[in-house]
């Protein structure tokens, strides 16, 4: 057994003598009601990030610090390895959380935590500070069944304060900090895994692009008897600029949408397909009543890996009860573009432009604004700190990892695009946790689970990454 390894059983022994303290800690960090969208919360999320702070000290980090934004605080956190060669990883989560009240339907105060069985109830349980905070005891695990007085890795941890609201200051926070933020690899804990009996790594998040087109075609509401047929419609335009969107297969059709995309491999669509995947029970998930998507790719395959265009809202004209018989002065469509590894938001941007200047008619005036947009990311299978992950999980749970992707999108993209860093996902929530949903709760057992991961992980990575790289 080498210095980066410890027997599981050691590990497993440690983290049971130190569980009630682990949960005790966490209860009190959940009881900060760190809401980073609500302004009256702002204290609690800098309450929360100074609670943090100290409790990271505690675990032995050297270097803790609270950095200011121009919204909420983050904290940062760094941990040398004695190696100055070993391989230096980031973890990333966030600290704040959804709103919650006992009025939303919570059984229990949702800041006031509460264990039921083997579940512990709070805002934030899973969503993020359990999943952040399995990293203070596994490193400790870590070293103390190694014999370690530093982790295997130089470790770093950087713990955002508005991810909840939208991580408006993140990405110039991490281009701020660049420098002190370097990584040979990040690990994200804001994710989940398939099921309680399915762990399951996640290997990449789609992008996002949005964007509103405003139509505008008479200077008022016009009468449809006097004028119609004869001047353009703007809600007739939006209608027919939507229609075009996507051809029969249900393919996007603006040309070079999908530049860059590429195919799955055989091996990609094997381990999709191993996934016990249930699709009438998504669809009750889904309050939805049928599969629908591009041909020629499976339901998980559409939601995982493939680029999408969807409209998410629509309006033009009269909404009220009965009729009113006009051409309407405007109409509006709101887009958003889910985006796969190899595109890039800003040609999707150029792309979404000029399709729309070459379908909307002579009479008609638009505009059309873009949200600031998200990249997509992916760590190809044969990574060797994704193997490490990997390894680690599948000796926590003593059982296969399989392999995942998320459909949503996040900021763990700019910390791949700035710091041009792989990122990995560990985390052991499961899709009963109720993230930002009453009664959030999170698995104790997997908690723990979590725990040991990490604490097997950073051995791992420092053995095994020069070996494979």
């Amino acid at each position: 057994m080498t210095m980066s390894q410890a027997p599981d059983s050691a590990v497993r022994t440690y983290i049971e003598q130190h569980r009630t303290t682990f949960l005790d800690d966490l209860a009190e960090w959940l009881r900060i009601p760190s809401v980073s969208a609500q302004p009256d919360h702002a204290a609690d999320v800098r309450r929360s990030a100074d609670w943090l702070a100290a409790k990271l000290r505690e675990t032995g980090f050297p270097t803790v610090e609270v950095w200011a934004t121009p919204g909420a605080p983050a904290v940062f956190a760094e941990w040398p390895a004695d190696d100055p060669a070993a391989p230096t990883v980031l973890v990333y989560g966030h600290h704040d959380v959804q709103p919650a009240a006992r009025e939303d339907g919570w059984d229990s105060d949702p800041f006031e935590p509460a264990v039921r069985g083997n579940r512990l109830h709070a805002r934030g349980a899973a969503d993020d500070k359990g999943q952040v905070f399995f990293h203070t005891l596994g490193v400790r695990a870590h070293l103390a069944t190694t014999g370690r007085t530093a982790p295997a890795v130089h470790l770093k941890m950087l713990v955002e304060g508005e991810e909840e609201s939208g991580s408006v200051h993140f990405r110039s926070l991490v281009e701020e900090h660049a420098d002190r933020l370097a990584a040979d690899a990040v690990i994200v804990s804001d994710t989940g895994m398939w099921a309680e009996d399915t762990p399951t790594v996640c290997t990449g998040m789609r992008g996002l692009a949005e964007c509103e087109i405003q139509l505008h075609g008479p200077d008022q509401d016009i009468h449809s008897g006097s004028f119609g047929g004869a001047v353009p419609n703007p809600a007739t335009a939006v209608a027919r600029l939507v229609a075009a969107l996507h051809d029969e297969h249900a393919r996007v059709t603006i040309p070079g949408f999908y530049d860059g995309v590429a195919d799955l491999t055989d091996r990609e669509r094997e381990l999709l397909a191993e996934l016990p995947f249930d699709e009438e029970q998504w669809l009750r998930t889904a309050k939805s009543y049928a599969a629908h998507g591009e041909a020629g790719h499976t339901t998980l395959e559409r939601v995982w890996t493939r680029p999408t265009a969807e409209v998410n809202g629509i309006g033009g004209g009269y909404q009220g009860p009965g009729s009113k018989t006009i051409v309407p002065a405007s109409a509006m469509v709101k887009l958003s573009f889910r985006l796969v590894a190899g595109q890039d938001p800003d040609h999707i941007e150029k792309i979404v432009r000029a399709w729309t200047a070459t379908r909307v008619p002579a009479g008609i005036r638009y505009e059309i604004t873009f949200a600031a947009a998200t990249r997509p990311c992916l760590t190809p299978l044969d990574h060797p700190a994704l193997r490490s992950v990997v390894r680690a999980m599948g000796r926590a749970f003593d059982k296969p990892v399989r392999y995942t992707r998320e459909g949503g999108s996040g900021p763990a993209a700019d910390l791949q695009d700035v710091l041009g860093a792989p990122v990995l996902f560990l985390g052991i929530s499961v899709p009963s946790d109720g993230w930002h949903a009453p009664n959030e709760k999170v698995e104790i057992d997997l908690l723990l689970k979590g725990v040991e991961t990490t604490a097997y992980l950073w051995g791992d990575l420092a053995q095994n990454w020069r070996h494979e790289s």
